[in-house]
């Protein structure tokens, strides 16, 4: 008795290296109008400087595609779209590429030293750059709809970048010390 096997093809994941985050929902997940709640991330690339990443993930959608679906095809969704998309957004526009990942489990987050992070350590904000592990993969939705989507696996908080809209506050700017005479006169 002979049995075949179909290979699976291999799985098209990709690490991210210094790329700016949006939109994090990395520690609590969040439903999108009436759907599953999902963790998820915007990841920034600059068209420069991570040029050969932007082309990496465009090659692996296409690529993902095609073991999918045999063929090309025309896509409802695609993880990769040009920042001029929302260029009214702070932190888009003409200069950068940007990957929507999203999971149904809470992604690993982790510091510079590979240390668990959680999200009242106020380390992971929108604006901070990270390095982030993620996978490609097509998908059929039961309503007809073809699509690439990207997994959200892991994140690395890589450096701090400037907040995008309100931020965590330095109180060592904001605030002074008080006590004693400060709090009695009141």
């Amino acid at each position: 008795m002979s049995t075949t096997t179909t290979a699976q093809p291999k799985a098209l994941e990709i690490r991210l290296d210094n790329v700016r985050l949006s939109y994090p929902q990395l520690f609590q997940a969040k439903a999108m109008e009436g759907s599953k709640p999902k963790f998820s991330a915007v990841f920034l690339l600059n068209k420069k400087t991570h040029a050969k990443e932007i082309a990496t993930l465009e090659k692996m959608i296409e690529r993902a595609m095609l073991d999918k679906f045999s063929k090309k095809v025309t896509l409802k969704h695609v993880p990769l779209h040009d920042g001029n998309e929302k260029e009214d957004k702070e932190g888009y526009g003409d200069e950068v590429m940007f990957l929507t990942a999203k999971s149904d489990s809470r992604p690993a987050v982790v510091d510079q030293k590979k240390q668990p992070l959680a999200e009242a350590d106020g380390k992971i904000y929108g604006g901070c750059y990270v390095n982030a592990f993620v996978q490609i993969f097509a998908y059929k939705h039961p309503t007809g709809g073809m699509g690439v989507a990207c997994g959200l696996k892991a994140v690395q908080f890589f450096r701090d970048g400037e907040s995008f809209g309100a931020g965590p506050v330095d109180t060592d700017k904001v605030f002074e010390e008080v006590g004693g005479d400060d709090v009695n006169n009141y």
